[in-house]
């Protein structure tokens, strides 16, 4: 491994979305994450199974953890870790026998990471729930879409951003405190709080009047004709975010106009005219010829690239932001460091491929191994 992390041991106790999108964090970084994944090999909805891309540079050992020698494994394993990150429900892994108070009386330096929609405590923390119904609840959905109705930003602001960045936070954090000296905590990381967090510009917003409670009115939402996107000549589309004034001189004048044409910026009531007069511009070139046409100016205007088109793209491609790592092309780690540079080590591995190694490693016998496998345990 390499990284700043290098050194440092997570467990992961596999899941869904937001928790493995932490633990993926965690190992570009450079840490060692354990995934521990069903002894059965039985995959898990889509995105979650053994060939996700969240799961790249960690281990797996398959585990039972419905049973207790299962169970004492990854408590055994847990003895030598910074971390543990878990996303089940509240209350499941004490069921299991892997809860917080159970591994801290193991490891009383060991970070405890767990990932919830609801939280772990509330009047709706048992309930089933999924990225768009925490946005929904955290505020965050309502100001997404065009003005007719919310529209869900794909799992992103959730599950991955007030989900799983935040988680990661949190433990690296946590992990700072108990080799500073602290000792080992729970950290409680909640979807609805994280997206929640995410909204705290826009709280300001609307707490200093800047901001209407209705969709496309607003600066941010696509009310704005310099910050939204435009369809072009082709059917492809634009992203224009030209704010500041001397940015959106640049834009009126790679579209030649005039300000006679097109009024004050901030003039609201101009808007809906200023967006049709851009609208109209756009729409007599490709997107390609719009790129060709601002690059290398302050407009602020972008092709909208697919996730294709974005892997092939000339300043992806010289920055290397995507890596290909077993054949499949994939976003490289992110943030980047001078000194202690992240890369990816492995592609996911398949459920339990290992185990051997990885419980070798966690000072288990040989004779222990056996027998766990032929207890069924392990697999």
């Amino acid at each position: 491994m390499s990284g700043p992390l290098e050194g440092v041991v997570v467990v992961e106790l596999a899941g869904l979305g937001p928790a493995p999108f932490c633990g993926m964090v965690l190992a570009d970084l450079g840490a060692e994450v354990i995934r521990v994944d069903r002894r059965d090999g039985a995959a898990l909805p889509i995105g979650s199974d053994g060939g996700d891309l969240l799961n790249r540079g960690k281990k797996s050992v398959a585990v039972d953890l419905k049973s207790a020698d299962g169970a004492g494994v990854v408590l055994r394993l847990v003895e030598s870790a910074d971390a543990l990150i878990e996303g089940f429900r509240p209350g499941v892994a004490e069921r299991l026998g892997v809860g917080p108070e159970t591994c801290l009386a193991r490891n009383p330096g060991l970070v405890y990471g767990r990932m919830t929609g609801w939280g772990q405590a509330g009047p709706m923390s048992a309930m089933a729930g999924h990225d768009i119904d925490y946005i929904a609840l955290s505020g965050a959905l309502h100001s997404i879409g065009p003005a007719e109705r919310p529209v869900p930003p794909l799992n992103l602001v959730a599950d991955f951003g007030g989900g799983g960045m935040v988680l990661a936070m949190g433990v690296l954090a946590a992990i700072i405190r108990v080799r500073a000296g602290g000792v080992g905590q729970v950290v409680d990381a909640t979807m609805v709080d994280g997206s929640a967090l995410l909204m705290a510009s826009h709280h300001g917003f609307l707490a200093e009047g800047w901001w209407a409670e209705s969709r496309e009115s607003n600066l941010l939402d696509g009310g704005a004709p310099f910050y939204t996107t435009y369809e072009t000549a082709e059917g492809g589309h634009v992203a224009v975010g030209a704010l500041e004034p001397q940015f959106f001189a640049a834009l009126t004048d790679g579209l030649d106009l005039d300000s006679g044409q097109v009024g004050p910026q901030y003039d609201r009531d101009r808007w809906p005219e200023m967006q049709r007069l851009f609208a109209d511009r756009f729409a007599t070139r490709t997107r390609d010829d719009w790129a060709e046409h601002f690059d290398g100016t302050d407009a602020c205007v972008a092709p909208v690239l697919s996730m294709t088109e974005a892997r092939a793209h000339e300043h992806n491609l010289a920055r290397g932001t995507f890596v290909e790592v077993g054949g499949v092309s994939q976003p490289a780690p992110a943030p980047r460091f001078s000194a202690t540079p992240a890369e990816i080590d492995r592609p996911p591995p398949s459920p339990g491929s290992d185990g051997d190694d990885v419980l070798t490693a966690a000072g288990f016998s040989p004779e222990e191994i056996v027998m766990l496998r032929e207890s069924g345990a392990i697999a």
